[in-house]
């Protein structure tokens, strides 16, 4: 089978080294890939273009796509990919709302009755700073409607904060025009479990459930990044918790969108807030989790790539999962200055003093490229 990764992040590269291990596998590509990947797979330039980028992958004779980040299933990559012929594992530009607009997916779990924070919806600044003024002086949540690379959202500890990161996103336009309208939802209390299901729109395999940390400090301090590190299985999803975010999270979702024609053939992650018996949907992403899966990949101890394919297949049932027992955890290094400005092509040294996998440890690349021969950092999570 020739697959070609779209991506170039820790998660590309985990997803790269478990399909690599696949006795199925020919060849394997990857579109931009990093220094990592390029020791399993022929990293290269896809065109920009999605029409040419499909004709380059028929031509290459692809049998399998796995889109990573989200922007490119956002951007429509899956269907143009498809109405050329290609087998993609990632939805549609429509599937792909419920990361790519906060308000979209929050309308769509109130419509479906999936659980989730009470919310307000802003397109015009003023509007949204009197609605926290007519707030108690708590905690409150502000989130940018579109993608902003994981950092589209502030948990503001009283209303001088909310207001000053509502500002930030509506005003000063940091994330640009992703933060056109907000979503200002209650601050809900309790712990975070990422929780990843691999669907073909009606059956699901979920996956061991995660638990990352966003925040850039020690003890959960400082601004969120992408992730700062994750572990495999979270205890917090018990096996009667796991059933029945199955059954009122997962399946209506699904339900739902076959409803309004949306077929969807990939990945959900849904982050979630448990407290006590009390199951929250924070945000559904539509893609594999960074650094969630380079933490749950080394669990799974089948075949990933007959798993991916047959989601794409939209014929997932015939493909039960084995997992090895035990733990996983993945520890992200950043460059300095991340997740605010940060300078870019130092060198990394140590690679080859780390244990091998036999040794229980596999060092994943995010940002990093080849400079001079040498291994550089090209990235804030390196």
């Amino acid at each position: 089978m020739r697959v070609l990764i779209i991506g170039g992040g820790g998660r590309e590269h985990a997803l790269a080294w478990k399909i690599a291990q696949s006795p199925l596998l020919k060849e394997l590509y990857c579109a931009p890939g990093n220094a990592g990947i390029a020791a399993l797979a022929e990293c290269i330039e896809l065109p920009g273009d999605l029409e040419e980028a499909a004709r380059w992958a028929r031509e290459h004779r692809i049998d399998l796509t796995v889109v990573g980040p989200e922007a490119p299933l956002a951007a429509g990559l899956a269907d143009v990919f498809r109405a050329a012929g290609l087998r993609v594992l990632g939805p549609g530009r429509d599937g792909a709302r419920l990361e790519s607009s906060k308000v979209w997916a929050k309308e769509q779990m109130v419509r479906w009755g999936i659980p989730t924070a009470k919310h307000a919806v802003f397109d015009h600044f003023a509007a949204a700073s009197r609605y926290l003024d007519s707030l108690p002086d708590s905690p409150v949540v502000v989130k940018a409607d579109g993608l902003a690379a994981g950092k589209g959202v502030t948990v503001a500890p009283n209303r001088e904060a909310a207001k000053a990161a509502l500002r930030e996103i509506m005003v000063d336009q940091i994330f640009g025009a992703a933060g056109n309208r907000v979503v200002i939802e209650e601050c809900l209390r309790g712990e975070e479990v990422s929780v990843l299901a691999l669907t073909d729109g009606q059956e699901l395999l979920l996956l061991p459930a995660a638990q990352d940390h966003k925040a850039i400090g020690e003890g959960d301090r400082g601004p969120n990044t992408g992730g700062m590190g994750a572990y495999a299985p979270a205890p917090l999803l018990t096996p009667a918790l796991r059933e029945r975010v199955e059954r009122e999270i997962f399946k209506p979702l699904l339900k739902g969108l076959a409803g309004q024609g949306i077929p969807y053939r990939g990945v959900i992650y849904a982050g979630l807030m448990v407290e006590g018996e009390a199951i929250n949907v924070l945000e559904f992403n539509v893609r594999f989790g960074d650094p969630e899966t380079q933490a749950i990949l080394p669990l799974l101890k089948s075949d990933l790539l007959p798993l991916l394919a047959a989601a794409a297949d939209g014929d997932l049932r015939v493909w039960p999962a084995e997992w090895h027992e035990g733990a996983a955890v993945c520890v992200v290094m950043a460059s300095a200055g991340y997740p605010g400005p940060y300078e870019q092509g130092f060198p990394i040294s140590g690679l080859e003093s780390i244990a091998g996998e036999e040794g229980g440890v596999a060092v994943f690349h995010a940002g990093t490229a080849f400079k001079h021969g040498n291994i550089v950092t090209a990235g804030g999570r390196v």
